[in-house]
Parts: C-alpha cells; sequence; structure tokens
C-alpha cells in the first residue's frame, strides 16, 4: 500500500475538485492508487465539482444575519434559480451567513472556517452540495459590519424565506439613543438603500476618480452648448450637484416619504431616538450583479444532451 501523503492528497484535490477528507478517503479505500482513487470519487459522484466550476453561476442566495450590534451578508451562487428553492441550498446559505457574522466578511477565512455541525471546513461543505446537487455552486462575496454602540440593520428584498432572498442589505449607525427605534429605523433606511442603490455614504467618500469621470463627461456635455468656459463650469457644477443626489446615500431623496434627503431624516430621527444617529456604513448586495451571463441557445442544449 502506498504512503497516503500530503502531497498525494493533494495531487487527487486537483484531479477532481473533490474535498480533502473525501480525497483522503478515496485513497485508504484503495490503497493509494491515485487513479483508482479518482474512479472512487466518479463513482460516488464527488468529483463531479471539477467538471462544473467553470459552468457560469449566477443565480442563488443572498443572506442577511444580523444580531444587535453586528451583521453579515453573504452571496451564494447557483446556475439555475431551481437550486434556491431547494432546503439542503438554503440551509447552507443561512449557516453561511452565521460563520460570516462571527469571522468577518473575508471569503478566503470563511472558505477556512469550521461549518458547522459538519466537523471540516465550508470549503469541503461546499463541494459535498455540488456534488449532492449536480450544479456549480460559488461563495461569490460576503461582508460584515460592526458598530461599538447602536445597531446594525438589515432588509432582504424578495424574500424566499426570512433572511434569505435576492437583494441584501446591511445599514449600521452609530447611536446610545432608544435600541427599539434605532433598529426600526435602521430597516427604513436598509429598505431605501435597496431601492435607490447608492454607491457611497456621503460626499466625502466619492470615489475621486469616478468624480473626474463623471466631471469629464459633464464638460463634454456642456460644451456642446457652445458656451463659455466660464459659464461651462458653472454648468458643470450644477450637473455635479445631481450626480450626487442620484449615487450618495445622504444627499439622495428618502424613499419613505418621497421628498426629504436621508440626511435630514437622519436628523429627524436622531429627535425620536432621543440622541445623536451617525450612519456609519451600509453594505448591498443584488444577486448576480456584474456576472456575465452566457445567452442560452435551448437547441443546442438539447442537441448537445441527445448527443
Amino acid at each position: 500500500m502506498a504512503e497516503i501523503t500530503a502531497g498525494l492528497v493533494k495531487e487527487l484535490r486537483e484531479k477532481t475538485g473533490a474535498g480533502m477528507m473525501d480525497c483522503k478517503r478515496a485513497l485508504t479505500e484503495t490503497a493509494g492508487d491515485l487513479d483508482a482513487a479518482v474512479d472512487w470519487l466518479r463513482t460516488k459522484g464527488l468529483a463531479a465539482a471539477a467538471k462544473k466550476a467553470g459552468r457560469v453561476a449566477a443565480e442563488g442566495l443572498v443572506g442577511v444575519l444580523t444580531e444587535g450590534r453586528s451583521g453579515a451578508l453573504v452571496e451564494v451562487n447557483s446556475e439555475t434559480d431551481f437550486v434556491a428553492r431547494n432546503e439542503a441550498f438554503q440551509a447552507f446559505v443561512e449557516a453561511l451567513a452565521r460563520v460570516a457574522l462571527a469571522v468577518g466578511g473575508e471569503v478566503g477565512k470563511i472558505k477556512d472556517s469550521p461549518f458547522p455541525g459538519s466537523g471540516h471546513a465550508v470549503a469541503e461543505e461546499l463541494t459535498h452540495l455540488i456534488a449532492t446537487i449536480g450544479e456549480n455552486l460559488t461563495l461569490r462575496r460576503a461582508a460584515a459590519l460592526a458598530v461599538g454602540t447602536g445597531v446594525v440593520a438589515g432588509y432582504v428584498h424578495n424574500v424566499l424565506r426570512p433572511g434569505l432572498g435576492k437583494i441584501g442589505v446591511l445599514v449600521a449607525l452609530e447611536s446610545d439613543g432608544d435600541a427599539g427605534r434605532l433598529g426600526e429605523f435602521g430597516r427604513q433606511l436598509a429598505m431605501h438603500v435597496a431601492a435607490a442603490t447608492p454607491q457611497f455614504l456621503d460626499i466625502a467618500s466619492v470615489d475621486p476618480a469616478v468624480l473626474e469621470h463623471e466631471r469629464q463627461v459633464l464638460r463634454e456635455q456642456a460644451r456642446e452648448s457652445e458656451r463659455p468656459e466660464n459659464v461651462i463650469e458653472k454648468m458643470v457644477e450644477g450637473r455635479v450637484r445631481k450626480f450626487y443626489e442620484e449615487v450618495v446615500l445622504l444627499e439622495q431623496v428618502f424613499v419613505i416619504d418621497g421628498k426629504t434627503k436621508v440626511g435630514k431624516a437622519v436628523e429627524e430621527a436622531a429627535k425620536a431616538i432621543g440622541a445623536p444617529v451617525k450612519v456609519a456604513g451600509f453594505v448591498r448586495f443584488r444577486l448576480g450583479e456584474g456576472v456575465e451571463r452566457g445567452a442560452k441557445d435551448f437547441a443546442a442544449e438539447v442537441a448537445a444532451q441527445l448527443r
């Protein structure tokens, strides 16, 4: 029997995409024979993950979990929307949100963390789930927010079940005022973020490169009017203010009442809460945003299946 070394396990994992413990077991069952171990994993359906890894995964679920002064968001993608209704997949996303709440929003750290109740890492549990469900699944991204005093509120849009949906938002509010009212306002603000899609918290946090690019575009638009440069610069500044109202959270019109700026709404909420309120941060995940989805030719797919 060949010695089952860490290098041999690694080589088998690279060949098959199966989890470390499954690779160890396969090598044990096949007396260290690498090729036989590959076949063993294939017969168990555990080598399928490697083949599926190249397929586009843009469906799935966003998971949201908040507990008092902290909260976490995760996005786990699948190839089809049907998987989002799979109870095992839903439980996996919920568990990942809890892991992210404990260890933070770094994907690599989450993957290396123990999966609750399993005795192995999140990455291995993901491989098991890929083999079980039969689709490529990916933990695409995660985020976590926390405050020393105050609350982290969450909101889920297109809810499939509590904490799971298509859009997830976290909003962190710092305040030592009434926690109940602060949480209620935080949820309203999270709903606003889901609807209005702000990119930045305040004017000071706008990316200088993004702002300069916008100014340049606005400047070229204004020059079409053939007005003097000093007039053009005034036109640009006016349009920049409009740009802020579109992309900066505190400058947007609060969707709850449709007339008050969010910054003003925060000030008004502080009066009811009984203490100053500061928006410390926010995160918004929309399922599949930024993922290139290939156009599907269903006739070709059927033909491929028949072949």
